[in-house]
């Protein structure tokens, strides 16, 4: 059976996140967005464990339910967290980003327990900084739970990364050492997708997972991992993250990755090279051309993902694209080592677009509880509800941006240095904005859409 997930959410409790990120409403979206896995997030802070402890029961080995859940399209909840940690090595400041999966609240307790005997101040952040490197944080966690893992997170964001530009590594062994074979998987974040990881040859048998991310509930699922299990338990969802690293027929097994869902790369907010406050943005062939100073302020550049993949990856192969009955393209790798990935814009902000409104319109949040209340959940409106009922539910305007979504009939601005990339389903601008282009002419200017 497949079940669609994200296992990378924040609490009420990580900065910046908004207040309404509490278990019972994130359980509430996880239904209208279609997601049947989630994660608690978080659970290193002490208020929010607490949360996690009174709202939860296990009710699949290491997966939980909010208590007293009548509804079956509760999503399940797994126990997982973000983890900063901020060290030297190298000569260098690493801050490397990694998620902590726990199979039982015990394990998540004896961890908790050994951060606070080191003194790193747990209640500060959901997201706690500490000091022990990425290596020494896998084999703390690793000698009280064999059966926990640890998945480095949005790998190529420049400050926070394992390869990030201004503060990551060139490699997994690099970071992990010998505790590199631990690495099962790698998170894309939503600067990149699949086929941008595709190419770093150390992930040729790693699994290539995608979550969101999310500070807030509306933003959950924006990228996904479908898993295909035998059962929904901890342990199934390890074996399918596990499985590329010893099988060669992973594909055949009960427990795999059936295929993930992507924010389109360029929205990302790292996609390009570039100075945000100087209106610097840059590809790589521009940077390659002009190199990493502004010529604006003159100071270095923030190196975008784009640019840090081409320094570390083996050439570009030809993407195998397929059309489902649907209209939906997906993206197969060509060398066959990884599932296939599909590209999303959140439904928000096609209705924004739709009507001419930003996603924080009241019209814009009514239509979308509309849409969701009529056709189903969230996933399945953008990639299964035939086109016919979403015209007759909700107009031609919304129908006809829907069917250029999922045949990945869009342009985009891409993001730069914090800055979110612009999302055009309709180009009304391109003839002003050399930026704008349809992507079979990106290549004129090196915009490696």
């Amino acid at each position: 059976m497949q079940y669609v997930t994200d296992l990378h959410l924040h609490s009420k409790y990580s900065r910046a996140v908004s207040q309404n990120m509490i278990l019972p409403v994130m359980n509430e979206w996880g239904r209208k967005k279609g997601l049947e896995i989630l994660t608690t997030g978080d659970w290193t802070h002490p208020l929010w464990f607490r949360h996690i402890v009174d709202s939860l029961e296990e009710k699949k080995e290491g997966l939980f339910k909010i208590k007293n859940s009548k509804d079956k399209k509760d999503p399940f909840f797994i126990l997982s967290t973000e983890i900063s940690s901020i060290y030297s090595q190298g000569g260098k400041t690493r801050r490397i980003h990694n998620l902590i999966f726990s199979p039982t609240i015990q394990t998540v307790e004896k961890i908790n327990k050994e951060f606070q005997r080191r003194a790193f101040n747990l209640s500060a952040d959901g997201r706690p900084i500490i000091g022990l490197s990425s290596k020494d944080l896998l084999e703390l966690v690793l000698s009280i739970d064999r059966t926990a893992f640890l998945i480095p997170c949005h790998v190529w964001t420049p400050w926070f990364s394992l390869y990030g530009s201004m503060s990551g590594f060139d490699s997994i062994e690099e970071c992990f050492g010998e505790y590199s074979k631990y690495i099962f998987a790698i998170e894309t974040g939503l600067s990149s997708d699949p086929e941008m990881n595709w190419r770093i040859k150390e992930l040729g048998k790693r699994a290539i997972v995608s979550f969101s991310d999310s500070h807030s509930p509306a933003k959950m699922g924006r990228e996904a991992t479908v898993f295909e299990l035998e059962d929904s338990t901890f342990k199934n969802i390890r074996r399918a993250i596990i499985a590329p690293n010893i099988k060669e027929n992973w594909r055949n097994l009960p427990d795999r990755i059936a295929f993930t869902i992507e924010f389109y790369p360029e929205e990302g907010k790292y996609h390009f090279t570039g100075h945000r406050n100087c209106n610097v943005s840059q590809s790589p062939l521009e940077t390659k051309k002009h190199g990493v100073i502004c010529p604006v302020c003159k100071r270095p550049l923030t190196v975008g993902v784009m640019h840090r993949v081409e320094e570390l990856a083996s050439p570009e192969e030809s993407q195998e694209i397929k059309t489902d009955p649907h209209g939906v393209k997906w993206v197969y790798d060509p060398a066959g080592k990884h599932p296939p990935f599909v590209k999303l814009v959140p439904l928000i902000e096609i209705v924004a677009e739709s009507f001419s409104m930003t996603v924080s319109s009241q019209k814009v949040k009514t239509t979308y509880e509309e849409i969701c209340q009529k056709l189903g959940s969230e996933i399945e409106i953008i990639f299964r509800a035939p086109i016919d009922e979403i015209k007759k539910s909700s107009g031609e305007r919304i129908a006809e941006a829907i069917s250029k979504v999922r045949g990945g009939n869009i342009t985009i601005k891409p993001g730069f240095d914090g800055e979110y990339g612009v999302v055009k389903i309709w180009n009304e601008d391109e003839k002003e904005d050399p930026f704008i282009l349809p992507k079979k002419d990106s290549n004129q200017l090196g915009l490696d859409f």
